[in-house]
């Protein structure tokens, strides 16, 4: 593979995302379905049709290795954790998190020990499901996920998500309503259409004068964290480095949220989502169909499907035992399961301005830990 090709392939991986981002922004119905998903789709393509040049393996594995370390610190840095307000949500974010766990480890004695790499699985849906698809992408890397799977959770996720989603907005607002308590906050439609607009990444500012001075500074603070967490890494045996390097990424990058100019940095989430959307082109593209385990991932999809309806019934029986409204409930239930990009439309969904926050706060938090419970939890299963 010569030199050319190599830049030409990078440029392709670094440019689509922009492209896909534009398209949604155009096209209504591709919105709907997301970045993430189209461009997992166009990864698949590029990896699987024969239409890229031979030997791109090597810019492949340098892209994929690069983003996720890249984007961590980026989206941490505008993070704002408030100690007093996170107090009075501690028990929404503890029952929260507590029936993720529970149901992981629940669906793996069901359906993880028919998986391959079913521990790691397990580690996977623990982080995403706390966090994000930072942390998915993140713990992909710590315990060294095979691609197919990897794809497959992504592909699987999308779809129980959306299944999700559209439980709570149909039947499950009400349904929660009537078990639970339920503490009403209107909204006007100028604050609805508000919300929903905060949901949506802002890339058109990055590209202004001020807007590249910004993204230079948030690079550069984000390239001595990696520098700074690689040499920690180092100090420890070989086979903990991965570990080590992103879990002193996930805390410098909470550190440095403390830091005022650092935590005022312009489009440091944008960039660090950017980053995400390239590991996941190159990340497909590295799936090979053909090898695709498709009744291993029958038993995925099972998996998935009970921990994030089990977490969301574990959850709604633990708050009822505690005593936590039912909108709490519910936008803490989505914020683990769909992210906090999702909480505005949800807030907007429910008509309750009044959960907004703790929402955002339990992202920012599921964000922070996301990678540790994983973690951990992979560890966990591995000794049932």
């Amino acid at each position: 593979m010569t030199i050319f090709n190599w830049i030409i392939l990078s440029l392709v991986f670094c440019i689509a995302p922009a492209g896909v981002l534009w398209i949604c922004k155009k096209v209504p119905f591709l919105g709907k379905i997301g970045p993430v998903l189209l461009l997992y789709i166009l990864g698949v393509i590029i990896g699987n049709t024969g239409i890229h040049p031979e030997g791109m393996g090597t810019i492949q594995e340098i892209l994929s290795s690069a983003m996720v370390p890249l984007a961590i610190p980026m989206m941490l840095f505008g993070c704002t954790f408030r100690f007093k307000e996170t107090k009075e949500q501690l028990k929404a974010l503890l029952t929260g998190m507590a029936a993720v766990v529970i149901a992981v480890i629940a669906g793996y004695l069901i359906f993880g020990k028919n998986i391959e790499e079913g521990a790691k699985v397990g580690g996977l849906l623990t982080g995403v499901y706390t966090g994000g698809t930072i942390n998915l992408a993140a713990l992909k890397t710590m315990l060294g996920v095979k691609n197919e799977t990897y794809i497959l959770i992504n592909s699987y996720d999308m779809l129980v998500s959306f299944l999700y989603l559209t439980f709570l907005l149909t039947v499950g607002i009400r349904l929660f309503r009537k078990f639970l308590p339920f503490k009403p906050s209107a909204l006007t439609t100028t604050e609805v259409k508000d919300l929903e607009m905060e949901s949506d990444g802002n890339y058109k500012k990055m590209f202004t004068k001020d807007g590249v001075k910004e993204a230079g500074k948030t690079l550069g603070i984000t390239i001595l964290i990696c520098a700074l967490s690689g040499g920690i890494a180092l100090l420890f045996p070989q086979g903990a480095f991965m570990v080590v390097f992103i879990l002193m990424l996930t805390t410098l990058g909470i550190g440095c949220s403390f830091i005022r100019p650092i935590h005022n940095l312009k489009h440091s989430y944008d960039l660090g989502m950017y980053f995400i959307y390239i590991f996941c082109i190159v990340v497909a593209s590295m799936a090979d169909l053909t090898s695709l385990d498709l009744v291993g991932g029958l038993h995925l999809m099972g998996y998935l499907l009970f921990a994030v309806f089990g977490s969301l019934t574990i959850q709604a029986i633990l708050a009822r035992i505690f005593k936590i409204d039912a909108d709490t409930m519910i936008i803490a239930s989505v914020t683990f399961i769909n992210s906090p990009p999702f909480v505005p439309m949800m807030v907007a969904a429910m008509k309750n301005k009044s959960v907004l926050v703790t929402g955002l706060t339990l992202g920012i938090i599921g964000y922070a830990v996301g990678n540790y419970l994983g973690y951990l939890m992979s560890e966990l299963l591995k000794l049932l």
